[in-house]
């Protein structure tokens, strides 16, 4: 008998994408599936219709918005599967997908895995081919808006594993840990990915497994999601590099930080970016907490960490132009290499 996968769907307010995302899993070519549906307390009564259409759904109903991180934790505690496949209620999955990624966790071992994340407007156009990150600790998503051309269908590791779809074995998820709770939305799946490679376990894109994703219906690009963005990214700068090394390559990341202020001041988003500065110093304490936690665990060193990182980052069309992007990566560049030259 085929091992049981529970896949786990975060609702919030998602409307008649939920219903298709669900409709979709129970066309999944596979048989022993668990199917839970953890809702962030909704007002669009997504959730309940949901389960009146589809009742061998398992409904939690939280009682405030955890966000995607705790979220998404409610469901993995709940799971009764070996594998568990994490899913955005604005995705539809193809028939084939957990099996191809269940023939992929085999192959390739313990680790994270994501599947060709494509358009659902246009399915020839990439969501995302495996996700990167920067080693100023950007993420981004590998061939976004570019057509499939065959250009990325190789399995491959890759930075982390996107949490539009996120596929691994609930012993790793207990081995990693569960999603921070500080992080509520955004960087999550970086901020997993990146403690899994501490741990010597990697993320890996199989692009025989094919999930179509609509993304970011929940937040989009607001003066909140920028917020998030860069709060997070600190914090995980902060927990997740040595000291050594994030002291060692602090002149460069000043550098950056001037460029993105001046960005984010453009952009008329300059509250957002004061307003991450300062949680990040509010919250301190946890963060040093954290700091110690994961340090105390990490079996690999940042030297090989970084060997999985980016020098240039990937900035949508619709944060900045084409022109600004290139000076902006070549910039950060030159900055990513004198800072791999001082990384021991």
């Amino acid at each position: 008998m085929n091992p049981k996968i529970s896949v786990i769907i975060l609702n919030y307010n998602a409307g008649e994408l939920l219903l298709n995302c669900v409709e979709s899993v129970l066309n999944t070519n596979y048989d022993n599936l668990e199917i839970i549906v953890v809702d962030n307390a909704s007002s669009d009564n997504s959730h309940r219709l949901c389960k009146e259409k589809y009742n061998m759904i398992n409904l939690i109903e939280n009682d405030k918005n955890e966000g995607y991180c705790e979220g998404n934790n409610v469901g993995l505690r709940y799971a009764k599967g070996e594998f568990v496949a994490i899913l955005n209620p604005d995705t539809i999955v193809d028939s084939q997908w957990l099996k191809e990624l269940l023939l992929s966790y085999n192959k390739f071992g313990d680790g994270l895995y994501q599947p060709k994340l494509l358009s659902t407007s246009n399915h020839q156009i990439f969501n995302s081919a495996g996700n990167m990150i920067q080693l100023f600790g950007f993420g981004y998503s590998r061939g976004k808006g570019e057509i499939d051309n065959g250009q990325f269908n190789n399995d491959e590791t890759v930075g982390y594993s996107s949490g539009a779809c996120l596929f691994t074995s609930l012993k790793i998820i207990k081995r990693i840990g569960l999603f921070d709770p500080f992080l509520f939305a955004y960087h999550d799946d970086l901020d997993l990915g990146w403690r899994s490679l501490l741990l010597g376990i990697k993320s890996f894109y199989i692009p025989k497994s094919i999930v179509y994703h609509a993304e970011s219906f929940s937040f989009k690009w607001s003066p909140y999601k920028f917020f998030l963005l860069e709060r997070n990214r600190h914090y995980c700068l902060l927990t997740h590099y040595s000291k050594r090394t994030f002291y060692r390559i602090l002149p460069m990341l000043f550098l950056v930080e001037i460029g993105i202020f001046f960005f984010f001041l453009s952009k008329g988003l300059i509250v957002p970016k004061i307003r991450a500065y300062s949680d990040i110093i509010k919250n301190r304490k946890q963060i040093s907490k954290r700091y110690a936690e994961l340090q105390s665990t990490r079996i690999i060193d940042d030297k090989k960490i970084t060997h999985y990182f980016q020098n240039e980052v990937f900035v949508p069309k619709e944060v900045s132009t084409k022109l600004i992007n290139k000076l902006f990566n070549n910039f950060i560049t030159v900055l990513s290499k004198l800072a791999r030259s001082v990384i021991s």
